[in-house]
């Protein structure tokens, strides 16, 4: 790591010859391999954007010159060659966060690590150093998987408009997002690969015609005034232009050289120029090259030489679903499954194998995946849509006003949902039970256990009137939780023998074995508990009302934002019933929540089964002393 350990920031590239650049792009990988391989994170990505990213830094000025990087995963050269080398703690508390970040370095703009918003941040920069006058550049590097999604088009069509108006966009096209990228863009970007571009087309017949006498060069002349339609027809990349966006390429993009000649080109331009770079994702690592799956985008620990996981893990929630998901498609030919551009993050590669005429992947286009599943409802299918927790967000307004408002038999599936950790503040899927809460008619499952994702998914799929959601944790499922009867439908996880309890916990979830935990403490404190799963927690089951007013204290707890959560729905639902009972609700605070394993982030926001006893503790105590105080002031009168 020779030259590694001297580059402390971006101008300490620009004394390295063409050879030492070579070796920096050798060194990085290997400690890339190294340091990721112990911590976990996104390996292939980053492999494949060596070279791409020492151009960018050599070119460009950061941070005076914003350099910007879509969705973020792919920045971890970036970070070593802005002076943070120390990747012991990545994705883990104290440690460096696996996206970029603001709070590490000036060298950072975007942290959200949500796909295909990046030209619209770079057209409102580009639009700000106009305004101001300022001559620093907007570079924004985007793949040729976020370019699926709509919102970077309409970025596209707003910085096309601005012929003089300086803006570098680099495509880092390795035809992945997690997986193979799909559909019409994607099949255009493969044209422009496999063709052998005009440039070297014109150069070849450059040569032979200026040797030919008489007429050569005139045809040389009137060969490149018809540069544009051949271009379109040897390299068709005329759909760049139309839009009105200078195009350069296809470059190599693991030659420093060629990459840092295009870039330098587009520097100059002085208006939007589109540099499109060829790179391979896990590019010099042999385990992830052959990794079908998705070329090592995102890894455990694993064991450098083989990359093969250091442990195996069990179930886990994913899984549960995918194979439930399969059973279904056995028995009913009306279901069909949608992803965007995450078919095995969702678990939904095994559904697909078997049946791929029902299996559709939109690319990261959220709200397309929502709109087309309200179509193929209509259409007399019942679609399955699977989809992490916090990208739901994006589909919002779809999920109303198209899913929802037209009656549609739709099902969403939020995999990663609650406190995810080690992405950090974007990934964390808690907000889903908020803004569902709002929507008429839906109905939202949350599991507590694999039997539970089983069962509920199926009650789901037989909805056909309304959306229904059915959302669950990430990572390894753990045991069973069996209940003791059902009240309603809600399944009574823990009661008293004697069936009077002080404190009746609403149990969200998978923090089922949480709140078990609970009425274990509750109970050392002489406080009874009961512990309830309401199994659907929208709407709130009608038999919650009578049950809570059999109950001094009812506590909810979710791994949810408080505002507007499972516990604001159940209190709601006390009030219009006249039950006047204090309530108490658990669950993550409104703030985005630093990266940190899931553990950490828990106790660090006091959801935690000690911290939850000891404040009902004290809450029951509180009662008890205004009891004893009524009781007193009656005594006296």
């Amino acid at each position: 790591m020779a030259l590694l350990t001297r580059i402390r920031g971006p101008r300490d590239l620009d004394r390295l010859t063409p050879e030492q650049l070579e070796r920096l792009a050798e060194e990085i990988r290997t400690f890339l391999v190294e340091a990721v391989s112990k911590t976990g994170g996104h390996l292939g990505p980053n492999l494949g954007v060596v070279e791409l990213t020492i151009a960018l830094h050599r070119v460009f000025d950061s941070p005076a010159d914003r350099i910007l990087w879509d969705t973020g995963h792919q920045s971890y050269v970036h970070k070593l060659l802005t002076g943070r080398q120390d990747f012991s703690k990545l994705r883990a508390k104290g440690g460096l966060s696996g996206y970029p970040s603001r709070a590490e370095s000036a060298h950072d703009v975007i942290e959200n690590s949500h796909a295909s918003t990046v030209l619209g941040w770079a057209d409102g920069l580009a639009k700000a150093n106009e305004v101001r006058g300022r001559d620093d550049h907007v570079v924004a590097v985007i793949g040729d998987g976020a370019l699926t999604g709509g919102m970077a088009w309409e970025a596209l069509n707003n910085i096309a408009a601005a012929k003089d108006r300086p803006l570098v966009i680099v495509v880092n096209d390795n035809e992945r997002s997690y997986s193979p990228t799909i559909g019409g863009l994607a099949n255009h970007l493969a044209t422009l690969r496999t063709t052998d571009g005009y440039e070297r087309f014109l150069a070849r017949g450059k040569d032979v015609l200026n040797r030919t006498p008489v007429v050569g060069k005139p045809l040389y002349e009137t060969l490149h005034g018809a540069k544009k339609g051949l271009k379109d027809f040897i390299a068709p990349q005329g759909m760049f232009e139309d839009l009105g966006l200078k195009y350069v390429g296809p470059i190599d993009g693991h030659d420093v050289a060629a990459v840092e000649s295009a870039l330098q080109r587009a520097k100059r331009f002085g208006g939007p120029v589109l540099v499109h770079c060829l790179t391979e994702k896990g590019r010099g690592y042999q385990p992830a090259r052959q990794d079908e799956a998705d070329q090592f985008h995102a890894v455990g620990v694993i064991h450098p030489d083989t990359g093969l996981p250091v442990k195996s893990s069990g179930a886990d929630w994913t899984s549960v679903f995918s194979d439930e998901m399969v059973k279904l498609g056995r028995e009913r030919k009306d279901i069909v499954a949608i992803t965007a551009a995450m078919m095995r993050p969702v678990g939904l590669h095994a559904f697909a194998q078997e049946f791929p005429e029902r299996v559709y992947d939109v690319g990261i286009a959220e709200q397309h995946g929502a709109v087309s599943a309200a179509g193929l409802a209509t259409g007399g299918l019942h679609p399955v849509f699977a989809v992490y927790a916090t990208f739901l967000n994006r589909a919002f307004d779809q999920l109303l006003m198209d899913v929802a408002l037209h009656k549609c038999g739709v099902t969403f599936v939020l995999d990663r949902a609650g406190v995810t950790g080690s992405d950090g503040a974007s990934h964390n899927g808690m907000w889903d039970m908020s803004i569902l809460q709002c929507v008429p008619g839906l109905r939202l499952a949350a599991p507590r256990d694999a039997d539970q994702v089983r069962a509920q998914l199926r009650e789901a799929v037989e909805v056909d009137d309304a959306p229904t959601v059915v959302r669950y944790s990430k990572g390894a499922v753990g045991p069973a939780v069996p209940a003791v009867r059902r009240v309603g439908g809600m399944d009574v996880l823990r009661e008293p023998a004697d069936g009077a309890a002080d404190v009746l916990v609403v149990s969200v979830g998978a923090l089922a074995p949480m709140c078990l935990e609970i009425a274990d403490l509750l109970d050392k404190q002489g406080i009874t508990a009961t512990v309830v799963d309401p199994r659907w927690v929208k709407p709130v089951d009608e038999s919650l009302p009578p049950l809570a007013e059999q109950h001094r204290v009812v506590v909810t707890v979710e791994d949810n934002s408080r505002a507007g959560g499972v516990g604001s729905a159940v209190a709601q639902a006390l009030r219009d019933a006249g039950v006047d009972v204090p309530l108490r609700d658990f669950g993550i605070p409104e703030r985005f929540l630093d990266h940190g394993s899931r553990k950490e982030i828990m106790t660090e926001i006091g959801l935690t089964a000690p911290d939850i006893a000891r404040q009902v503790t004290g809450l029951v105590a509180k009662l008890d002393g205004r009891f004893d105080a009524e009781r007193a002031e009656v005594a006296r009168d």
